[in-house]
């Protein structure tokens, strides 16, 4: 960057396309700062100063909304005209066309697996489903009634202490080994949470069935000698995985990635990132979606649920969203698969119809036109995790089954980024200054 003394008008007038002209009134000094893919770097700000003392100038962006904090090629998302991406493929073409494991691959290596590197690739996983006995223990060690969403925090986090290489976080072997573990085991820890507090034995997973139906097997299989999931269910619930797997650089995706510059082993980066995810305000979403429906009851009400949400007496859970002003897309593929999920369960949901008569009151009224509020993921997801039979606790499990690999995609990207370092955000500090201790007896 360059720095120029210039006065009067023509200091603030750039010269080039591609740079950012800044003009200091504090010192009356020009700056040209570089324009690159839409952004300027923060640091170059730090030479504005007003002496050489001066440490120089800081961005203040609370909760980062925009600043960028890396350079990724894994999503890709238009919030104005509702894109969803996965390394250029369309949402809604891998949703229909794909399976979970195979966008896993994607999300990782950046390319469609051919035929024989799927094929290694699930075969790797497959076998990859056990747990250490000891992790068991270690689940069975949480009292009957701990959150699922904190049992599976720590038992991921644990893996780190079974898999002690995992810190060889350059070693290709070594990264490929740990990004095959976490996919595989964390659905079973996740069932395991969920048996756990059912108060059921524990069951271990079964090589023969892919990874929807094993994970499905391993939450609601009773007495029966071989686990037979409904087609409809297995597929819907690929999906849905399919949909969380990324979603660029969210709160628990930017934890992974704070955490993980440090460079500390893929487990406890992912580990951080389900802590994230644990709040109410990230994974949670869907568990208010259906407590609102649930308030509702039935379609007669929901006129006049509309009408406290336009008196700001009630607030619509599931609409709108921080990054999309247009229709979420992976809301438009959820609804057809809430249909199916309740067809194979025979669930006669009222909360469904329900749900069905907001999204049309949301789409046709000016209110929430205007407003852009159009349903998002967390509108459905609910839904279908409801007709599973699953409690709301699991909700925000299932999310992080899902989002398992675009937090390794996205750790295993940082890894490899020579600009990146330890995450170190600063800070405008707004306390006192030069205090002289005051003796206890004094205080």
């Amino acid at each position: 960057m360059s720095e120029t003394q210039e006065t009067g008008a023509d200091a603030a007038v750039g010269t080039a396309q591609d740079t950012l002209s800044v003009v200091d009134n504090r010192t009356g000094k020009s700056y040209e700062v570089p324009i690159t893919d839409g952004t300027v770097r923060a640091m170059d700000f730090r030479a504005m100063k007003v002496d050489e003392e001066d440490f120089g100038l800081m961005t203040y962006d609370p909760a980062f909304t925009n600043t960028a904090a890396c350079r990724s090629a894994i999503t890709y998302i238009d919030g104005d005209r509702g894109i969803l991406e996965y390394r250029g493929y369309p949402i809604e073409q891998l949703a229909e066309q794909a399976t979970f494991l195979e966008v896993a691959y994607l999300l990782i290596y950046g390319e469609l697996p051919n035929k024989e590197q799927l094929e290694e690739w699930t075969h790797a996983i497959t076998i990859h489903t056990f747990v250490h006995e000891n992790v068991k223990s270690l689940v069975e060690g949480f009292r009957y009634d701990a959150h699922p969403m904190g049992m599976l925090l720590s038992s991921v986090g644990a893996l780190s202490t079974f898999y002690p290489e995992a810190k060889n976080i350059k070693d290709e072997r070594v990264q490929y080994e740990q990004i095959v573990r976490l996919i595989a085991k964390v659905p079973t820890l996740a069932a395991f949470a969920y048996r756990h507090a059912k108060g059921m034995p524990y069951v271990y997973p079964d090589n023969d069935l892919n990874y929807a139906e094993n994970f499905l097997g391993m939450l609601f299989k009773v007495a029966e000698l071989k686990y037979q999931a409904d087609p409809r269910i297995a597929k819907a619930l690929d999906v849905l995985l399919i949909l969380h797997a990324d979603h660029e650089q969210n709160c628990s995706t930017s934890s992974v990635r704070a955490v993980g510059s440090s460079q500390v082993d893929p487990y406890s980066a992912v580990s951080a990132g389900i802590a994230a995810l644990y709040g109410p305000l990230h994974g949670g979403a869907n568990q208010s979606v259906l407590e609102m429906l649930a308030r509702i009851e039935s379609v007669d009400n929901v006129p006049g649920f509309i009408d406290r949400v336009k008196n700001g007496d009630e607030k619509l859970m599931g609409f709108g969203h921080r990054v999309y002003k247009n229709f979420d897309p992976r809301a438009k593929i959820l609804k057809k698969a809430v249909e199916d999920v309740f067809e194979a369960t025979g669930t006669e949901n009222p909360l469904l119809e329900v749900a069905k008569e907001l999204e049309r009151i949301a789409l046709e009224d000016d209110y929430f036109v205007k407003r852009k509020l159009y349903p998002n993921v967390d509108f459905y997801s609910g839904l279908i995790y409801e007709a599973l039979g699953l409690p709301v606790e699991m909700f925000t499990v299932m999310f992080a089954i899902g989002r398992t690999p675009g937090w390794v995609a996205q750790w295993l990207e940082m890894v490899g980024d020579k600009e990146q370092k330890i995450a170190r955000p600063r800070q405008i500090y707004t306390g006192d200054r030069t205090r002289d201790y005051v003796p206890i007896e004094n205080r």
